[in-house]
């Protein structure tokens, strides 16, 4: 089975508090004269307390459009996914140049050459690493990525894969929008990154780590591979639902992505999601009550009490992912990673018990990566 070796997560530069937030795109969203109560009451409502910014508050009203924005995203995405993948790579004891596979991905901005392949010299990867662009998947993608790198080492079990998501989800704010999707998403996302590296089962046992990283845009330790046992992946499986392309994603627009956030996505939840888990369980011989660990994407309150009740899960199982929402809000595909990295960092659950992975996008669709830790 594919085992992660190490995951590690880091975030933008700029650390503010919900209210600062709030106050900021009072400013830069709402008409002139506007009361604010409705502003107010959405962002209070999405439990988030501080999250990372790419940019100084004052410096989001000067952006002009959606090329100043991208550009400030290449530049930012290259510098938060070089130290991710140094960090990972560190924490798992391996070198650049071990690297056979990189996936990157990211919704919120786009590149060409891509973030990936900007990454090959800077962090010394080998001129032939194998590379995986993906653009889409949404907050979906962290749980895909860690499915996709299972796939391939399943073919090519003796060598080593990483997965990098960068998401500034603050550059895709947009000015001058007071729709209700546009203030809910100003109240919850976040910016951040995470690597994670995995390996084949047939890849010798990593050496020692490299030297600790620190520094005020990590979150937390990585899961360092020659002390932490890493989980197995088990199995995966994709699920598309029919008739929810409208509830999630983004209308492309001359000023970059608006976001698309239906109301009706925590009863999208509810429909289809409990039998989904439940039958890939049970395909393994399992039940959500063996599930020791929930890594489970930080998709919003309402969201998080969708799957809570619809897969009628312990108090507390969802604690790491509440904790993450409220510390640094919604970091779309990087959440997951964020969430696998402080659950293992509070001393991962029994060995040998089940985790499951989980993750929904724009589809609308689901991921699920069940784990062995």
């Amino acid at each position: 089975m594919t085992r992660i070796a190490a995951v590690h997560g880091v975030l933008a530069p700029y650390r503010h508090p919900q209210s600062e937030i709030t106050d900021m795109v009072a400013s830069t969203c709402l008409p002139a004269g506007t009361d604010r109560h409705v502003l107010d009451r959405l962002h209070e409502s999405a439990r988030v307390r501080t999250r990372h910014m790419s940019l100084p508050l004052e410096d989001y009203v000067k952006i002009d459009g959606f090329g100043a924005a991208n550009d400030v995203f290449i530049e930012l995405a290259s510098d938060l996914g070089a130290e991710a993948v140094r960090g990972a790579l560190g924490s798992a004891g391996l070198r650049p140049e071990d690297v056979d596979l990189l996936v990157f991905t990211s919704v919120t901005g786009v590149a060409a050459p891509s973030v990936d392949a900007r990454l090959v010299g800077r962090l010394g990867l080998r001129p032939d690493v194998k590379r995986v662009p993906m653009f889409g998947l949404g907050c979906a993608a962290g749980a895909a990525g860690v499915a996709r790198l299972h796939d391939y080492l399943r073919g090519w079990p003796e060598q080593v894969a990483v997965l990098l998501s960068v998401e500034l989800c603050s550059l895709t704010f947009q000015r001058d929008d007071a729709s209700l999707a546009n203030l809910v998403a100003t109240g919850l996302f976040g910016d951040g990154a995470g690597a994670l590296v995995a390996v084949g089962e047939d890849f010798p046992a990593p050496g020692p780590p490299g030297p600790a990283v620190t520094g005020p845009s990590v979150t937390g330790p990585s899961l360092v591979g020659p002390t932490v046992a890493g989980p197995s992946v088990v199995a995966t499986r994709s699920r598309m639902y029919p008739d929810t392309g409208h509830v999630m994603g983004w209308s492309v627009t001359g000023s970059g992505f608006r976001v698309v956030l239906d109301s009706s996505v925590p009863e999208v939840v509810r429909r289809f999601l409990p039998d989904d888990v439940r039958a890939f369980l049970a395909e393994h011989g399992l039940t959500p009550a063996d599930i020791t660990g929930w890594v489970c994407h930080p998709g919003g309150p309402k969201v998080l009490e969708a799957v809570a009740e619809a897969l009628e899960l312990r108090e507390g199982a969802l604690d790491v992912t509440w904790r993450s929402l409220a510390e640094v809000g919604n970091l779309s595909s990087s959440s997951v990673l964020h969430i696998l990295r402080d659950t293992l960092a509070e001393g991962p659950p029994e060995p040998g018990s089940p985790g499951l992975m989980m993750a929904m996008g724009p589809g609308f669709c689901c991921e699920l990566v069940l784990l062995r830790w």
